[in-house]
């Protein structure tokens, strides 16, 4: 580019920017410029391809094709080399691509897992990058990452986790135009390594013990043989539902779960002062240190002498 082009590009760019126009977008200050790149880009590919085997072979340049780019920038149209036998496969845009790069997809993918709508995306898309993204192009790419769900979903299990968090996230969702309520399953394991990890995820209508006996299954089925604790909120079943598929597990209601139930049997203007004390037994370093510690809760005023003494026996197996 000369320096009067680019003297042009800046004025424009400054123009843009004053306005909060997209640069690389359609008449964007800066479009020439990326596509200049591509484009130059692109024939140094041809060049490379072109090389004296497929020269040999009859093969050579067979003119230019014009398509539109959208990127993350905004969208600009560049010409593409062809070659007269089609053997011609560009690296940097390949062909039939009309999304530049993964950036773009990555962005719409993101919101498409924060459940927006393909029309709040296309919206979204636009106001952001001065792109339009058609209801085809995005669900070519949602479609992408289900292959990925899918081998993530049924992948093979270690045979034991040390831990298991089990427990299941409400929340609401609009299908069809109406609002329902879905459960989210999740299990949360710790391998032998010590390290955590998600066992899998699953949605149904609401939670219960009989889906639970389902997920399970599927557990066993991915190869998960033995759990040596489950934690879990208590839920009517539950505890017959993990002992029928891993009878040898130790049940044992989340410490989460444990506390809730009990600050129901302290007055609110007292929890700030007992959860302070109540802390120092369940991040107690040791079995003999908590106990220690739930020792001298009992010291407390007797409103709470019968509640500490509750905490008892779930505590010291911590």
């Amino acid at each position: 580019m000369t320096q009067e082009e680019l003297n042009k590009i800046g004025k424009k760019a400054l123009e843009q920017f004053s306005k909060g126009k997209s640069f690389f977008g359609k008449d964007g200050a800066f479009a020439p410029m990326l596509q200049s790149f591509i484009e130059k880009a692109l024939e140094a590919e041809m060049e490379g391809h072109l090389d004296s085997d497929e020269r040999n072979k009859g093969n050579k340049r067979n003119g230019k094709d014009k398509k539109t780019i959208k990127s993350g920038m905004g969208s600009f149209e560049i010409e593409t080399p062809q070659d007269r036998q089609s053997s011609f496969e560009p690296e940097l845009v390949k062909k039939r691509q009309s999304i530049l790069a993964d950036n773009l997809s990555d962005k719409i993918i993101g919101l498409y897992g924060l459940g927006m709508s393909y029309r709040d995306i296309c919206s979204h898309i636009k106001e952001m990058y001065d792109t339009e993204i058609s209801h085809n192009v995005l669900t070519e790419i949602t479609d992408r990452i289900i292959p990925d769900v899918k081998a993530w979903q049924n992948r093979p299990l270690d045979p034991l986790y040390c831990i298991v968090w089990l427990d299941a996230m409400h929340y609401k969702v609009k299908v069809d135009g109406k609002i329902k309520h879905k459960a989210l399953y999740n299990v949360l394991g710790i391998n032998k390594d010590g390290y955590k990890e998600v066992l899998g995820m699953y949605i149904s209508e609401s939670e219960g013990a009989n889906f639970w006996l389902q997920v399970l299954t599927d557990l066993q089925n991915r190869g998960l043989d033995d759990i040596l604790i489950v934690c879990t909120d208590n839920l009517k079943g539950f505890t017959e539902a993990i002992l029928s598929i891993f009878p040898k597990t130790e049940v044992q209601l989340c410490i989460i779960h444990q506390i809730r139930n009990l600050m129901k049997y302290v007055a609110s203007k007292d929890q700030k002062e007992f959860m302070a004390n109540l802390k120092l037994v369940y991040r107690a370093t040791s079995k003999e240190v908590a106990e220690d510690q739930l020792l001298d809760l009992e010291e407390i005023p007797d409103g709470y002498r019968k509640l500490a003494k509750q905490l008892g026996t779930p505590l010291t197996v911590l």
